[in-house]
């Protein structure tokens, strides 16, 4: 049992001396409220009556918070994030994370034992398919398909461990964080992670506002050549009854008067809200509020070598007890097979 502890201690120390370090930056942040009114609430008991409907009077003017991982982990997201530069270590200029990761980067010495004994299938199935047959895409074509390179995907992987965006739904505030083996680069990717972010869910937004602006535009011009028509209706029935003061002419009066009026309410209301939506469009108010901004980790988050180390002393010891109660179990099993026969 001594001597498991013992290669316990030895790879313990060992796995805990050379797994790579890790720093953590975040940043906590605040969505604002991501539900108003629309503006329209008073305007659809009035459009109900004039025969159409511009729905509840209220609408999500942003993503819900719970779409923001799904966008930290979007392709587009991420090949723009791979594809930005940044000041990475042993490197005297700035470089994208994607020629950092393919031309710079070391394999660790952990990362090349696991790759060469537990992932050493995985290699040799590699080599024996080959490298995977290239496609191409027609620049031509209408569509918008998405063709990853294999290190393109590659280096996605990596960005997908090393950035997680955490929501707390008690508090209502989300964490952004990233982990890279360099303080200085961590908080270089958080940073642009979180502006990144920024402007993913205020391009949606203003994207939603200028659809609602151009539906209300639509719906204003058809009103307003209704209104028009109402109005050129009733002056032309008051210019040829200007001296009939019979029931019938009063009562067809009134009925044009009551077409005119509704027609230049629901026209006067939607102009209201071509100005309000245009407004809105215009409108680059940040969505996220940043409560705890970037800053460079002064301290390693990753390896925790004491637990490594305890871990693998535990491991050896129970190696230990259980080779000990194994051998005790297949000597009686050998003896009582040697008695009976």
């Amino acid at each position: 049992m001594f001597k498991f502890i013992g290669i316990g201690i030895v790879l313990g120390l060992i796995f805990a001396l050379s797994s790579p370090k890790e720093y953590t930056a975040y940043s906590i942040m605040v969505p604002q409220g991501n539900s108003t009114s629309s503006g329209m609430g008073g305007l659809s008991s009035l459009a109900a009556m004039a025969g159409f409907n511009l729905g509840s009077g209220s609408t999500a003017d942003a993503l819900s918070p719970t779409i923001y991982p799904q966008i930290i982990q979007s392709i587009p997201f991420q090949l723009e994030l791979m594809n930005s530069q940044f000041d990475c270590p042993d490197v005297n200029h700035p470089i994208s994370l994607f020629e950092y990761y393919t031309a710079y980067q070391k394999a660790s010495i952990i990362g090349t034992i696991q790759k060469y004994t537990l992932g050493l299938p995985f290699v040799l199935l590699r080599a024996i398919r080959g490298k995977p047959k290239q496609i191409s895409l027609d620049n031509s074509s209408e569509s918008q398909l998405i063709l990853l390179t294999a290190d393109q995907n590659a280096v996605r992987g990596i960005l997908s461990q090393q950035i997680s965006l955490d929501i707390n739904d008690n508090d209502g505030y989300i964490t952004l964080s990233t982990n890279f083996s360099d303080p200085l680069l961590a908080a270089q990717v958080a940073q642009k992670a979180q502006n990144m972010l920024q402007e993913y869910i205020t391009k949606y937004k203003l994207e939603k506002a200028a659809d609602q602006l151009k539906f209300i535009q639509a719906r204003y011009e058809e009103k307003k050549g209704e209104f028009e028509d109402a109005q050129h209706q009733l002056a032309m029935f008051r210019d040829r009854n200007k001296n009939v003061s019979s029931a019938l002419a009063l009562t067809e009066q009134e009925q044009l008067q009551s077409q005119y009026t509704l027609a230049y309410s629901v026209y006067s209301e939607l102009a209201k809200q071509v100005e309000t939506a245009q407004i809105q469009v215009k409108e680059d108010t940040p969505i996220l509020t940043v409560i705890e901004p970037v800053q460079v980790p002064m301290s390693k988050s990753k390896p925790n070598r004491p637990l490594i180390l305890f871990i693998w002393i535990f491991l050896g010891g129970v190696a230990g007890v259980g080779l000990i109660f194994g051998r005790e179990f297949f000597s009686s099993v050998k003896e009582k097979w040697q008695t009976e026969n």
